[in-house]
């Protein structure tokens, strides 16, 4: 039996239930590809599944890989597996209910995987596919978003937040955004054409961020009051996107609200590396851990102190 290092979870709970580990190395099957792993990435739905919260919805087997990103180099095929080559790099948005890529090896469904940039290190790349197609997928299949219309992200110095203003700007939208004092700066040069701070409790939204706009991309937690007064910035006809749980629909007006669930697409991540390789989309890691770290990442995270996109090194 060949095994490996891995970070998993034998019960739910907080992140102390993390254990870095001996593992069994994976062998994969019909229609899977066996990833040497570079790097993973924290995305705040690992510690929701640690938790125990999506136990309905996402039932994991025990004890459990987490890490939805990953990013690596092909070491085997399972039988019916025709597409990349042993030892090319690639990327891919792993399933919800599988073990993820906390390890040094992980499993991946042939039909997710995309090439890796050339133009990024392997590892950072860990930080595009499951933060990167919700973007994609909130401004281009939900909000149906064209040249020429206006979109509020609202979040944007996240991970998320910064995919979609890029892309949104790309496309040719007029695009504000708020954001946080330290990544302000950074959103700007996204290509936001005004950036507010956040929400401001003590004023009017409108007055800090303006409006109407054709979309609305929520991807912080709001109380029902902030929820509404998104709501309520969206032009007649528009849509609220929410990552966070749907925002208030106002029918009277036309205003339509949908829930982001991201679905796993390789054609569109190819099309975001693609534009990370032609230099059109910038991917920003704010920290890099070694795999035993991860641990602390997640408590670092449930404490709010996690400092942005974080790679967490598996090689």
């Amino acid at each position: 039996m060949s095994t490996m290092k891995a970070v998993r979870f034998h019960c739910y709970g907080d992140s102390g239930v993390l254990v870095h580990e001996e593992a069994e190395r994976p062998v994969p099957g019909p229609g899977q590809v066996l990833v040497r792993v570079a790097a993973t990435s924290f995305n705040p739905v690992d510690a929701t599944i640690r938790a125990g919260r999506l136990t309905e919805v996402f039932p994991v087997e025990l004890p459990h890989v987490p890490g939805l990103d990953v990013a690596g180099t092909v070491a085997a095929f399972g039988p019916g597996v025709e597409g990349p080559r042993v030892g090319e790099a690639v990327v891919a948005f792993l399933p919800l209910d599988a073990d993820g890529a906390a390890a040094e090896y992980a499993l991946a469904p042939a039909a997710s995987l995309a090439a890796a940039p050339r133009t990024l290190d392997l590892a950072d790349a860990a930080a595009l596919p499951a933060v990167g197609l919700t973007a994609w997928q909130a401004l281009f299949e939900h909000a149906g978003l064209r040249a020429g219309q206006s979109v509020l992200v609202n979040g944007a110095g996240g991970a998320v937040g910064g995919y979609a203003v890029q892309l949104a700007a790309a496309a040719g939208a007029r695009v504000t955004a708020t954001a946080g004092a330290r990544s302000a700066d950074r959103v700007r040069g996204y290509g936001a054409e005004r950036v507010a701070g956040y929400l401001d409790h003590t004023a009017p939204l409108a007055d800090a961020v303006g409006g109407p706009f054709d979309a609305v991309l929520n991807l912080v937690a709001t109380t029902p009051e902030e929820s509404a007064a998104l709501t309520g910035l969206v032009a007649d006809g528009g849509i609220a996107v929410s990552a966070t749980g749907p925002l208030p629909e106002d029918p009277a007006r036309g205003v339509r609200a949908a829930a982001l669930f991201t679905r796993s697409d390789a054609a569109q991540l190819a099309g975001l590396v693609a534009r990370v390789d032609a230099g059109e989309l910038r991917v920003h890691v704010a920290d890099r851990r070694p795999l035993a770290d991860l641990p602390a990442v997640h408590a670092d995270a449930d404490a709010g102190r996690l400092p942005g996109r974080t790679v967490v090194l598996c090689a």
